[in-house]
């Protein structure tokens, strides 16, 4: 049942919750992009048929697996939509999983069919992750999740240094920002200081798991959204905490599948 809209409106002003809308201005380009708020709800969904009922405002779903309709379907329910990619790691079963030169491609993150990127490389990897950026715009994602931006810290078989990260990141969100969709920034909490102004809102896997979520404050300082995912606390564990530092807290399965439990 649909609340009134004076309810609806104190309740967000009360909580801080975003309803997903928010915008902010490209000073670069003068566009608006998608800005989410601090405490907006999300789903996150990469893997099988996209369930498009959870009532969120925020949608997660793979770039490649999932098409334009499906962006469409998500929209003309009032939804904002991130297009997640791998842009630190080489993924085995993507369709330009060949263009990727040996080069390039080092040694397993942990995931079947997953290895790191030497992200140094970006005369051979800029062009190739436009082109993944390009097919976001193009199925009509309001923003991206771009995922394994933390290599320097793991060993990826490649010599990445901290700075290597930072221009790497940067150069993500430049692309990103240049097509006109938002940008997150996955993990890579040591550089969130040096890159809270790059990225329009960050996601993060287990912080409470690790005692690591006072580290995302600069994104709450900076009014953006810290959408935040737990695997094996149960909510009991972390979401009392979450509700004062405004995370979007939920509890997922490793698969990320439709199954979710908000805080």
């Amino acid at each position: 049942m649909k609340r009134p809209l004076l309810l609806v409106t104190l309740l967000l002003l009360a909580t801080g919750c975003s309803t997903g809308a928010d915008t902010a201005s490209d000073s670069r380009s003068g566009a608006a992009r998608w800005q989410p708020r601090p405490g907006v709800a999300w789903q996150w969904q990469l893997t099988g048929r996209v369930d498009t009922s959870v009532d969120v405002p925020v949608y997660d779903i793979d770039g490649f697996d999932q098409s334009k309709k499906v962006v469409s379907a998500l929209h003309a329910e009032g939804r904002k939509v991130i297009c997640y990619l791998s842009t630190g790691a080489w993924e085995d079963w993507r369709p330009d999983a060949k263009k990727f030169p040996e080069s390039v491609i080092g040694r397993g993150n942990g995931w079947d069919g997953e290895r790191w990127l030497d992200i140094r490389a970006t005369d051979v990897l800029e062009p190739l992750m436009a082109d993944r950026l390009d097919m976001c715009r193009e199925k009509g994602f309001d923003a991206v999740e771009p995922d394994n931006m933390d290599g320097y810290k793991n060993r990826t078989g490649f010599e990445l240094t901290a700075a290597d990260q930072l221009r790497y990141n940067r150069l993500i969100a430049r692309l990103t920002h240049e097509r006109g969709m938002s940008v997150g920034l996955k993990n890579d909490l040591d550089q969130i200081p040096e890159l809270v102004g790059d990225f329009d809102f960050a996601v993060n896997e287990q912080c409470a798991q690790y005692d690591e979520c006072a580290d995302m404050e600069p994104f709450i300082k900076a009014d953006k959204a810290v959408f935040h995912v737990e695997y094996e606390l149960p909510t009991s564990r972390f979401c009392a905490d979450s509700r004062p530092l405004k995370l979007s807290s939920m509890l997922k399965k490793y698969e990320l599948g439709v199954w979710r439990e908000a805080c």
